[in-house]
């Protein structure tokens, strides 16, 4: 990923010192330029936000080969709120984007969904990430409508199944 050496990508629980990191992902995202660049200035993933949700971050191990470990780099992150249940964050790192970390995110949030007890995730779902919620086993149930001047747009609003019977 972005280089010749590659480490291993685990996802761990997110920790308050991540959260620099996934504030700088969440504000520099393409996928947020141009009309939808409002929706995340000034966003900011905190230490409280990351202590009161289930919020999960992929990264990448580093290393050299010769045992010498370099420091981890943040490919994506989700958030799961439990009550109500729902999908709130899922970012993917540009550099990362192509590589499988998003579903493997959708995967590890359905596994712990399942292991909270959900039987359903919501995701009010960015416009142009529809697509791939869908291919992911997330079905339409509905839209949110727009709410300026917080978000100028109608977002799509789907769900995942989760536990038994709920993989797509």
């Amino acid at each position: 990923m972005g280089g010749s050496r590659r480490g291993v990508v685990v996802i761990r629980r997110a920790e308050g010192r991540d959260a620099g990191r996934l504030t700088r992902l969440v504000r520099s995202s393409r996928a947020y330029e141009g009309r939808y660049s409002s929706m995340v200035e000034g966003y900011r993933v905190g230490p409280d936000y990351i202590e009161a949700h289930r919020v999960f971050v992929a990264v990448e191990e580093g290393g050299d080969g010769a045992g010498e470990r370099e420091p981890e780099r943040v490919l994506g992150f989700y958030a799961l709120l439990v009550e109500p249940a729902e999908l709130d964050l899922m970012f993917v790192a540009d550099h990362a984007q192509g590589y499988g970390i998003g579903r493997r995110l959708v995967e590890h949030m359905r596994e712990e969904a399942c292991r909270a007890g959900l039987d359903g995730v919501r995701v009010v779902s960015h416009p142009p990430a529809e697509g791939f919620y869908r291919s992911m086993g997330a079905r339409p149930v509905g839209t949110v409508p727009a709410n300026p001047p917080a978000v100028m747009w109608d977002r799509p609003e789907l769900a995942f199944l989760v536990g038994p019977g709920g993989e797509s």
